[in-house]
């Protein structure tokens, strides 16, 4: 066989099944699950599986990597999607010698176009972990991957991170020349900007949140209660300020703050430590806690912390399939501060 035939695409979907059995049957980790935005890779030759790759969403903490970047703490998790994470590399049994740094220089030069084309943005760096008491990262060094330190050995478990004792190498690959320089920079290019808009918030705002949401009615059963109704509103409407959209990543957006500030949203401390509210506890919450009450909280505060904003953005689009009882669509409304990003409302209309 020769190396310079072999090729790398994308999986198909009908070729999916297959590409999960394989993984699951003899990577040691097994199937990688695919979190946020996810690209399978094939290598072939002559219609022949050879090695399989799964490239999806980074880690959301990763000291050496963060350092090599040299981002700051403030804007890098509006930067994560411009970062992949290596999640699963299989070469399958048989494969020819030098078949690993081949299969990773092809798929590194595919992401740049597939990742826009697939996901609507680029992608300017990879990232790997590997675990040196089983492997060296020999194939990712012999691939021009830059090995930039190692994990502290922690895992995320329940409400925060255990320490597991396995800490792995990071290797890094730049996916532009420019990557660094770009991911680090003190304005982000506005065509790398993706998503909705995030702000970052002060100790003063998080210590006000909760207050705003005293006069809402608490829908739950006086047994039970863990925590107070504004503790939790205020956690989930400061993630969501800070970029999160869904229960999960609001949870895992809580799950990371420091015992400091989760002490400023008036978390209860129980057996020495602060325990946030649960993904179950805080969903079950928002879905039943009156909406109008919960807008007209918001907006009390962000008039009351809205008065950097010099001028504001509103924009609205007629949703698609969504008709009403009498015929009509539905049409929503957002208004967002032009020089903090903070959305000031949304409103639904017929």
């Amino acid at each position: 066989m020769v190396l310079s035939e072999v090729a790398v695409d994308t999986v198909a979907a009908e070729d999916e099944a297959r590409f999960r059995d394989l993984m699951q049957a003899h990577h040691y980790l097994g199937a990688a699950p695919g979190m946020g935005e996810t690209v399978r890779y094939v290598a072939h030759h002559c219609g022949r599986w050879l090695a399989l790759l799964v490239f999806s969403a980074p880690a959301l903490k990763c000291g050496a990597r963060d350092r090599w970047i040299g981002w700051e703490y403030g804007v890098q998790f509006g930067r994560l999607h411009l970062v992949t994470n290596n999640a699963r590399f299989l070469i399958l049994p048989g494969g020819p010698p030098n078949l690993g740094s081949r299969v990773l220089s092809l798929c590194t030069r595919r992401l740049a176009r597939d990742w826009p084309a697939r996901f609507g943005h680029e992608v300017l760096l990879a990232e790997t972990f590997v675990d040196p008491a089983l492997f060296r990262g020999t194939v990712y060094r012999a691939a021009n991957w830059i090995e930039v330190g190692r994990t502290r050995g922690f895992a995320r478990e329940g409400h925060g991170y255990s320490e597991h004792a396995r800490p792995k190498l990071v290797f890094l690959h730049p996916l532009r020349r420019d990557a660094r320089a770009r991911l680090r920079a003190a304005d982000l290019d506005p065509r790398l900007r993706h998503g909705v808009p995030k702000m970052t918030l002060t100790a003063a705002q998080m210590r006000s949140l909760p207050e705003f949401f005293q006069g809402i009615d608490d829908p739950r059963r006086r047994q039970g209660r863990r925590h107070a109704l504004p503790t939790v509103l205020a956690l989930a409407a400061a993630a969501t300020l800070c970029g999160m959209r869904g229960y999960k990543a609001i949870s895992e957006w809580v799950d990371d703050l420091s015992p400091k500030v989760l002490q400023r949203f008036r978390v209860r401390r129980r057996d020495g430590q602060y325990r946030p509210p649960s993904l179950s506890g805080m969903r079950s919450l928002l879905v039943r806690v009156d909406p109008a009450q919960l807008d007209a909280a918001l907006r009390a505060w962000h008039e009351a912390h809205g008065s950097d904003d010099s001028a504001l953005a509103i924009d609205g689009k007629t949703i698609r399939g969504a008709i009403d009882d009498e015929g009509y669509r539905a049409h929503v409304l957002g208004v967002v501060g032009h020089d903090t990003k903070a959305p000031w409302g949304q409103k639904k209309s017929a």
